[in-house]
């Protein structure tokens, strides 16, 4: 009868929406929930599930600034969830979803589709995810323009469609804390021969840089596979990715290595993160088919952080990719299956 009764937003005190809710349904329901310690907190130190698991059918811990609670310690890597990833067990509500994930141990997160958020809530996910100490990995530079021919043409209205949307990505990284903001060069001109692209390419990314640099920030170029997800755009593989920057040669302008499209488009993923070292930013994930959760495809994830880990990254790599199995079982899964593969800090091994 509990699972699916919300917490009235009033009743919101504690930047741990599950124990909050816990405490509400104690007080609502004390003959329902008399077989359970009514002391949350001493009860939720003793078990993973908790009060918040009785009622909910899932478990839960609180959040602890550097740590989260015992049952729910922080992960070694930065992995970075997004809003809708946790919506069956955080409840719709943005700054939930956030809280939820940084009681499961997640300190960092991403989003795709920031620049469209209203100011005001972009502040609050701003100041809840300060409060929170978790770190804001990539928003989108481009999103809603970037379909098109325009960095690998010579249109000139479309080359400055792209830098007006740069300066407004600038405005939305600095107010919610971002540094990197994914930029994928839009769709191949297929009358251009492919050295003209990579010219007209450069050139325009050049132009953003003298946009990004001086706030600190830095774009990430995102190879998209072309076989499976994104026919017909212009960069679709890291080695191409990586000859544009060394071309750009500017420190504002890095590669996005997502592991999923280069598993389509290259494979070989750790010679090629080796090759491309020197000019990767930011990593995304998602098991390749299906764009899933690690562990229910090919790539052998486990493998792949540890490499990454044994090579000093230490930055975010964002969780962009879909749930093997629908409602709260799916959530859950994803978590366990990020505990999974959560490479131990270097120097040590499971």
């Amino acid at each position: 009868m509990f699972s699916s009764e919300p917490l009235p937003r009033k009743r919101r005190t504690s930047a741990c929406y599950e124990c909050d809710r816990a405490d509400f349904l104690v007080q609502k329901y004390p003959r329902k929930i008399a077989m359970v310690n009514t002391d949350r907190r001493k009860f939720l130190a003793a078990s993973v599930t908790g009060v918040a698991a009785m009622v909910s059918g899932g478990t839960h811990s609180c959040h602890g600034g550097a740590t989260a609670a015992a049952g729910a310690r922080r992960f070694h890597m930065k992995f970075a969830p997004h809003f809708g990833m946790f919506r069956h067990l955080a409840g719709k509500d943005l700054i939930d979803q956030l809280k939820f994930a940084a009681d499961q141990g997640f300190s960092a997160w991403e989003d795709n589709g920031m620049k469209s958020r209203p100011v005001k809530l972009q502040d609050r996910i701003a100041e809840t995810m300060q409060r929170l100490n978790m770190e804001m990995g990539v928003i989108s530079a481009l999103r809603g323009v970037w379909n098109k021919v325009n960095f690998a043409g010579h249109d000139e209205a479309a080359r400055r469609e792209i830098l007006a949307a740069m300066e407004e990505a600038v405005v939305v990284a600095r107010r919610v804390n971002a540094t990197f903001m994914t930029v994928v060069p839009g769709l191949a001109d297929k009358k251009l021969p492919i050295g003209y692209q990579t010219a007209q390419c450069v050139d325009l990314l050049r132009r953003c840089c003298d946009i990004v640099e001086p706030h600190g920030l830095v774009m990430v170029l995102e190879p998209l596979n072309r076989s499976t997800n994104h026919p017909g755009v212009f960069l679709d593989r890291a080695s191409q990715a990586y000859m544009i920057c060394k071309a750009v040669s500017r420190p504002s302008c890095r590669i996005l290595f997502d592991i999923y499209h280069e598993q389509i488009s290259e494979g070989n993923l750790l010679p090629n993160i080796d090759r491309c070292w020197d000019q990767i930013g930011y990593f995304q994930c998602g098991d390749n088919p299906g764009r899933w959760e690690p562990g229910t495809g090919e790539i052998n994830y486990r493998t792949v952080f540890r490499h990454l880990r044994e090579k000093g990254y230490t930055g975010v790599v964002g969780m962009e990719h879909g749930k093997s199995q629908p409602g709260a079982e799916g959530e859950r899964a994803v978590i366990a299956a990020y505990r999974a593969v959560d490479p131990e800090p270097k120097g040590r091994r499971r």
